[in-house]
This record gives C-alpha cells, structure tokens and sequence, in this order.
C-alpha cells in the first residue's frame, strides 16, 4: 500500500505541490545521519525546472535533505560518513566539463549548463541499498541515461560504458591517500545503461546536487548496490571490453562487476539478506534487485546471478 509523503518535514525543504502525486518506489545509496549540522549542508539555492515522472516515481515518505546530505560515501572527500559534508567545500564544480568519447559516432563535451538545460528533466525517486544495510528514499532529479548513449551513438562493436571522476588531488582530501586507485571508475552494459531505471542525476529536492552528494552530475543505477553510482562524473567512454571498475579491483571477491542487490549472496563479510531503511528502527528484508525485477530481471536471463555478482 502506498504511504503518503511527510509533507511537514519536506514543506521545510521546498514547495509540496512539487513532491505530491507520485506512484512506484525508487530510493538512494547514502546511509544514516547520526549527527546533523544543517550549517554544514552545501545544497545549493539554484532550483531546477522538471516535470514529474509518472511511471517511476513512488508515494513513499521521502527522507530529508538533511539525512541525504549529512552522512555519505563518497572518499574522494574522505573515508569517514560525515567527511564529505565536512569537505564538501573542497570540491571545485565551477566550469565542469563532462566529456562523452570512445566507440561512437558522435562524441561531444557537455558543460554545467548542458548538463541540465540539454535534455528534459524528470524527477525520480529510487530506492537503493548499500553493503552496509542501509538505504533511502531520495528525490533525484535527472534525466535517462540512454539519452546520453543515444545522442553518442555507439558503434557496433561498442559493448559497455565506462565511467570516470574527478581526479583533483591538490583540493580533494581523499585523493590525497592512495586508499583506491584514483580516479574513481565505474562501468555497466550498454544494455543496463539505456534501462529507463538508469539515471544521470543533476539534482535533488528540486535543487543542483550538494556537494557531498556528487555534484554536478552523477550515476544512480537503483537495482544496484550504491558504489556503482559513480559520483562527479568528468568522463563517460563507450568500449569494447569489460570496463575497470574500482572496489572490483581493489577487491574482486567483494564486490563483482554486475553488483545487483542480491540478498541470496553474501558480502564475504556480512549477510546482505536484511536491511534497515533511514529513520525505521526494524530491518526489512532486503529485494532482488532491490525490488525493481520487472523493469532489470530480462537483463540477465540465463545468467548465474551468484557466479555473476
């Protein structure tokens, strides 16, 4: 049964007419606040103009800005949860380039303003979880994915799409340790990449991302654990092969390229069978697929989905 929002907490954060009158569940990667400093939140005052997305949206309550914003992954600004709102100002977005190259017809550069005024922006709400268990339901703004692949158009023997961040190792604190193989790297399928569920994210709550959420421009894939929603994305290159990703490199028998949320297969370090969505006390059982089979599961017909983790 569908809840309604809470619109006494969301009303504080922008206009409710924006946040009513949604359907379907979808969520986010970022884990739970302990402490919140709303001083420190970097969310930026520029509204985004968008229009609803009626297939993919939910009438789940959505969680504030604040626990979005307050306790994150995201090691380029550090390893800690609250690190990167505490160094969020470290992150230089100005002058952004995003550049789309490799096997395709068509390559081009977008810049900050292209980003968000090139293509139509749908509002979406994804529900994801992480390997620690926890999960939220965020207002993502953004537009599909395969607009970006089909105005590339990729050559035939173009088979993934890899992605690349930030690499700013004089102002990123993070990149300042070698803890990964910096720049940050991800990668799907062609054919996960233009799933309407894959989404480039430009913002949230009806502004431009904060900061510590992977401003200007990053990955949300919802079926997915989170760390394959690659934040501050500078590069997107169409190829051939198998991409890089990095925690499959730093630890392949943690963390497999596919990484769909599978709850029959465990993180060798804990059980991924239950988890705890953001402000409730009880866990829930975790979904396969993170309960979005009907739109992925075609996705990997035939596939060994434990084998192919």
């Amino acid at each position: 049964m569908s809840k309604k929002y809470n619109l006494d907490k969301e009303s504080a954060v922008t206009d409710e007419k924006i946040f009513i009158n949604r359907r379907k569940i979808m969520a986010s990667v970022f884990s739970f606040p302990f402490i919140f400093n709303t001083n420190m939140l970097s969310a930026s005052t520029k509204r985004l103009t968008f229009r609803k997305d009626l297939e993919y949206s939910t009438n789940e309550q959505t969680n504030t800005l604040k626990q979005i914003s307050s306790y994150n992954n995201f090691y380029e600004l550090g390893t800690g949860k609250r690190d990167p709102m505490l160094n969020a100002d470290k992150l230089k977005s100005d002058n952004w380039k995003l550049t789309i190259d490799g096997l395709v017809e068509n390559p081009f550069v977008l810049d900050s303003d292209n980003l968000i005024n090139k293509f139509p922006l749908e509002e979406r709400i994804y529900r994801l979880r992480c390997v620690e268990a926890w999960s939220m339901v965020v207002p993502w703004i953004g537009f599909e994915l395969k607009n970006i692949v089909n105005m590339a158009k990729p050559l035939h023997n173009a088979k993934y799409v890899a992605f690349e961040s930030i690499l700013d190792r004089e102002n990123l604190p993070g990149q300042k340790r070698n803890i990964l193989n910096w720049p940050y790297k991800e990668g799907l399928r062609i054919d996960e990449a233009v799933n309407p569920l894959s989404l480039i994210a430009v913002g949230l709550y009806g502004k431009v991302l904060p900061n510590q959420n992977g401003s200007p421009v990053r990955l949300i894939v919802p079926w997915k654990y989170g760390f394959k929603s690659i934040k501050s994305i500078v590069r997107i290159s169409f190829v051939d092969k198998e991409p890089i990703c990095t925690w499959n490199e730093q630890t392949p028998n943690e963390y497999g390229f596919y990484s769909n949320v599978n709850p029959y297969v465990d993180h060798p370090r804990w059980s991924q069978k239950r988890e705890r969505r953001i402000g409730e006390f009880r866990k829930r059982d975790t979904l396969l697929f993170n309960g979005y089979g009907e739109f992925v599961s075609n996705l990997y017909s035939g596939m060994d989905l434990e084998k192919n983790f």
